[in-house]
């Protein structure tokens, strides 16, 4: 079966770091673009970053500059490095897998920006 599952999430504060993984089974992650997406209470769900099966990458307007994404194919892994970090960046950060028709999320690990 399809697993998805998030890592690296956590508390920390204004202006520091944190590195999410993403370790996938089930597809064959080198077709896959692999994404991030990010969910606050109350908010609809937002595109974070997205890197393409061709190694291609795109972000979100407020992420570009301080998230980078990256894939480890070998590893079927995705990586989202962020830097910087914010209050308004405390979501919950959702992994995606996507080859239409297939489109694959997983749980969701909580990123919480606070002092």
């Amino acid at each position: 079966q399809v697993q998805l599952v998030e890592s690296g999430g956590g508390l920390v504060q204004p202006g520091g770091s944190l590195k999410l993984s993403c370790g996938t089974s089930g597809i064959i992650f080198s077709v896959y673009n692999m994404g991030w997406y990010r969910q606050a209470p109350g908010k609809e769900r937002e595109f974070v970053a997205r890197i393409f099966s061709t190694g291609v990458k795109t972000y979100g307007t407020s992420m570009k500059g301080r998230f980078t994404i990256s894939r480890d194919n070998p590893k079927n892994t995705v990586t989202l490095q962020m830097v910087s970090l914010q209050p308004e960046d405390t979501a919950v950060y959702y992994c995606n897998a996507q080859n239409l028709p297939q489109n694959y999320w997983g749980q969701g690990t909580q990123v919480t920006v606070s002092s």
